[in-house]
């Protein structure tokens, strides 16, 4: 069931300092390689690059989403500190992650999805929230995996239900990307779904080589698709960011 956090958001930003509430706000985006940017010559394209479309001014999107980070890595490399000292009172923080956290074989990078994973987050909430910004958690968007019978096949463990109950524990919006995203390829179908990930020539066809199927990446047809899903999400939880959507 989504939860509407309008009368909580709105209390918030009535206690914002006279001179936030007159500013457009700024949305950043702090996540892994599914939301973050890539150069014009790179196929791949994160969900990130192509939510500012969907903004009544898109240089209000900071995608500071980097590939390969986990929330151990985004916090222990220094990346978190730059998103938090660019955040000003008013401002919206998405935190996609999951993807490289659930690779617990590389310590640098994998966490515990019981312990330090939830604990990342729910510092990522207060950090956020001590500058009078707003959090909004995201679960991981879903891989194209499916089973004999067609079937998507989870590929996330349970890093999503752990996204959710810190959401639910901290009364922080959720965009549930990863149902949303389930949902949207098991539309689509085994086939049809190629033509949103990399390394496919196209709809039905074997891939370049046996190496070259990406089922986690997007090229830019798949981002557009997931950054109109996280819209969708935004509005049917009525958040105060909605006012600047198209």
């Amino acid at each position: 069931m989504i939860r509407i956090f309008a009368p909580i958001l709105l209390a918030w930003a009535a206690a914002l300092p006279l001179h936030a509430a007159d500013r457009t706000p700024q949305v950043h985006l702090a996540g892994d390689s599914t939301m973050a940017n890539y150069p014009a010559e790179n196929p791949l394209r994160g969900w990130g690059m192509a939510l500012g479309r969907h903004f009544v001014d898109p240089a209000m999107v900071h995608n500071d989403a980097i590939s390969g980070r986990s929330t151990k890595s985004f916090i222990e490399r220094g990346d978190w500190g730059k998103l938090l000292a660019a955040l000003q009172p008013g401002d919206f923080v998405i935190i996609q992650f999951g993807h490289n956290d659930e690779k617990v074989d590389k310590p640098m990078t994998g966490t515990d999805v019981a312990t330090v994973f939830p604990d990342n987050l729910r510092r990522m909430v207060r950090d956020v929230r001590s500058k009078q910004a707003v959090p909004l958690l995201a679960t991981p968007v879903a891989r194209r995996k499916f089973d004999r019978d067609g079937k998507l096949v989870p590929t996330h463990g349970a890093y999503p239900d752990a996204s959710r109950a810190v959401a639910g524990e901290l009364d922080v919006p959720l965009l549930d990307l990863e149902r949303a995203t389930s949902a949207w390829l098991q539309r689509e179908g085994v086939e049809a779904s190629q033509q949103y990930f990399a390394g496919f020539t196209s709809v039905g066809q074997p891939p370049v080589s046996p190496s070259a199927p990406d089922n986690t990446h997007f090229i830019d047809l798949g981002a557009q698709r997931v950054a109109e899903l996280a819209v969708m999400e935004i509005r049917a939880l009525k958040l105060p960011l909605v006012r600047w959507l198209k």
